[in-house]
């Protein structure tokens, strides 16, 4: 039995949500508060197994008790959210940066379109993030601690020629992990970076917006027939598989890979057709098999693949499943990712192409 605590300031939005996570067996509902300082206290008497957090409530908001939540009884936290304020939805990514692991639309009530689709979403996300097993204390500092490395470090004697382009696929945790990534390239990097990011569908936006925000690199929401330019950033727009033909991005509505779509499979597999030697796979942290086998497929085309270390992930599902089939070959922590890039693209200076 899942145990949920739900916190949220609507009376009837917290009955709503109670209703929808008990109609399955699996799941009791232990506790509600309506506030964060309220649930702080419920986390430590009913020790919950899942948290559903909403954003903007009064007094202590949901980015604030993340934070106090994963620094004092770690928890795995699903933000639930229906605002698309573009502070509101600032506070969400915010929030998982402290160490939310995802994020999805509040139901719509019952009758209303789309609402089985929005409760079924809650209780699968619910269910996964419940075997979610270790989540650690995270600090403000949780991707930059110094950390032993499990593969060799990358030093300009290795840096390969004429990188064209870096692919990075991500799920659950993967936002936070992006922007600690993307923070730490310069704005004149080399090579354009074309991403998936698994995400409920509608946060797109808000994500690209928050990283245009914390980053340096021009962040888009990849459009058909986008040329990538260099030290520009392509995101994968909701329901859309992304792929490289030529010089131009691709979008279609083929059928999910993995039960997905965006698929990190289908990104990895168009670039390696594309760029073959020439090219930067990275692999983050996620459930899941999505990009493993594709980007063992890079590296026997001669690419450089890195792979989220499994301290630093919250979940190993896909950069795990990489390991296994000997796909990296470098294991790195976020905070050893920029730098690795920006060495292998010779220092990240167009110049030096």
């Amino acid at each position: 039995m899942i145990k949920v605590l739900i916190v949220e300031d609507s009376s009837v939005v917290r009955q709503h949500l109670k209703n929808i996570l008990e109609e399955d067996g699996g799941i009791r509902v232990v506790g509600m508060a309506e506030n964060g300082e309220e649930s702080l206290k419920c986390v430590q008497k009913q020790k919950p197994d899942v948290i559903t957090m909403d954003i903007n409530m009064p007094g202590m908001n949901g980015l604030e008790a993340t934070r106090k939540i994963m620094e004092t009884n770690p928890t795995p936290i699903v933000i639930v959210s229906a605002s698309y304020d573009p502070k509101d939805v600032e506070k969400s990514f915010h929030a998982m940066n402290a160490g939310a692991i995802a994020i999805i639309k509040k139901p719509h009530g019952e009758g209303n379109l789309g609402y089985y689709e929005t409760a079924k979403t809650l209780v699968q996300t619910v269910k996964l993030m419940s075997e979610v097993k270790v989540v650690k204390r995270w600090t403000k500092s949780r991707f930059s601690r110094t950390t032993d490395i499990v593969a060799p470090e990358v030093v300009s004697g290795q840096t390969p020629n004429n990188i064209k382009a870096v692919v990075i696929g991500a799920s659950t945790g993967g936002p936070p992990v992006l922007q600690t990534i993307l923070s730490g390239l310069p704005r004149e990097f080399p090579v354009p970076i074309l991403v998936v990011q698994h995400i409920a569908r509608g946060f797109l936006e808000g994500m690209v917006a928050w990283f245009g925000q914390t980053t340096s690199l021009p962040i888009h929401t990849a459009a058909y027939g986008d040329r990538p330019l260099p030290g520009h950033v392509y995101f994968a727009p909701d329901n859309f598989h992304m792929e490289m033909r030529g010089n131009r991005i691709v979008l279609n509505k083929d059928k999910p890979e993995y039960g997905i779509r965006p698929s990190i499979s289908h990104l990895f597999r168009s670039a390696a057709n594309v760029f073959g030697e020439n090219m930067i796979g990275v692999l983050l942290t996620g459930m899941g098999k999505d990009g493993a086998e594709e980007l063992k497929g890079m590296k026997g085309k001669g690419a450089v693949t890195i792979v989220q270390d499994e301290e630093s992930s919250v979940v190993y599902g896909m950069p795990g499943e990489a390991l296994r089939l000997d796909a990296a070959t470098y294991v790195l922590p976020p905070h050893k990712m920029a730098p690795a890039l920006k060495s292998l693209t010779n220092g990240g200076c167009k110049d030096n192409i």
